[in-house]
């Protein structure tokens, strides 16, 4: 006879019941397991107020600017779940990124995040100097994938666009047991066509303030 799966019951306080939910297909993903805690959801932006109010179980704080220790100081303060910080990779290089990456850990992140651009040299530098996961973003489906795991990639980030199922299915196909983190789209379909395609979690791109308080201001007019 069948288990009947149980419902995980829900506690809100009086007032944050209006939180930014992630889409529910995110959670038939494995997960990957960082020092003992289960990250099956990413929520990548470094908008404070959705990072406070937003049920993703991880943080992907990374950005369009150079690395700067008192973002990644701010955000890592501020949220409830583990933050992953970017620290360069591509205009950010060399000895600053091994030095922002060293920042990020005192500072308290779960894992550092490197753009596509990075050299292994680079990589392989960072990843002798931090105790926590090393996270390689992969945008293209011939990457050296086997180059950036013996430089010290822990995780793979795969960011591309729509092709981004195509190239974990790829990936997945040469390394079977390799941790990845993958862009799940906006779409509940999208998120699946990721999930089984081989991503073991997937990062969450969530409506903008300006989005979500349009939606609200809309309910606030008819309420009146």
């Amino acid at each position: 006879m069948a288990q009947e799966k149980k419902i995980s019951p829900r506690v809100y306080g009086q007032l944050r019941h209006n939180i930014l939910h992630i889409p529910n297909t995110v959670y038939e993903a494995s997960g990957i397991i960082v020092n003992g805690r289960r990250i099956k959801s990413c929520v990548f932006t470094t908008d404070l107020a959705i990072i406070r109010n937003c049920d993703a179980d991880a943080v992907f704080a990374v950005y369009p600017f150079t690395p700067q220790q008192a973002i990644s100081d701010a955000i890592i303060k501020a949220a409830y779940t583990p933050v992953f910080c970017g620290v360069g990779g591509g205009t950010t290089n060399g000895l600053r990124t091994v030095g922002l990456a060293k920042d990020a850990e005192s500072q308290g992140a779960m894992g550092v995040v490197l753009n596509a651009p990075v050299s292994n040299l680079n990589l392989q530098a960072i990843a002798r100097v931090v105790d926590i996961p090393v996270i390689i973003t992969v945008t293209r489906a011939d990457t050296d994938i086997a180059g950036r795991l013996f430089a010290g990639a822990n995780i793979l980030n795969v960011a591309g666009g729509f092709q981004t199922p195509e190239i974990v299915a790829s990936i997945r196909k040469d390394f079977p047991d390799v941790p990845i983190i993958a862009t799940g789209g906006k779409t509940a379909e999208s998120i699946a066509e990721t999930i089984a395609a081989g991503a073991n979690a997937i990062t969450y791109t969530p409506p903008s303030t300006q989005e979500l308080f349009k939606e609200m201001m809309g309910k606030y007019r008819e309420s009146l």
